[in-house]
């Protein structure tokens, strides 16, 4: 329904163990596996890839995002990821 706000927990619940990637407010992002999500929805993610311009920048491991710069987060689509 338009205009109804949603919680995001339920959501972000459901991607933990996923491929996700995480938007940020600057423009790159982050692509790996959500390992957690806490009650200030602070974003730790594993085996991550940076993103910069849609460029993959490299691998950097485990990445915690603080929870105001995030822009969006969405299942991920890479396949190098379709193992789950």
């Amino acid at each position: 329904m338009a205009g109804m706000p949603l919680n995001p927990k339920p959501f972000l619940n459901e991607l933990t163990g996923k491929a996700v990637v995480v938007k940020l407010k600057w423009g790159h992002a982050y692509e790996g596996y959500l390992v957690s999500v806490d009650g200030y929805m602070n974003v730790l993610l594993a085996s991550t890839q940076e993103i910069i311009n849609g460029e993959v920048t490299g691998d950097i491991g485990d990445v915690l995002i603080r929870c105001n710069n995030v822009l969006h987060i969405r299942k991920s689509s890479n396949p190098r990821f379709m193992i789950d």
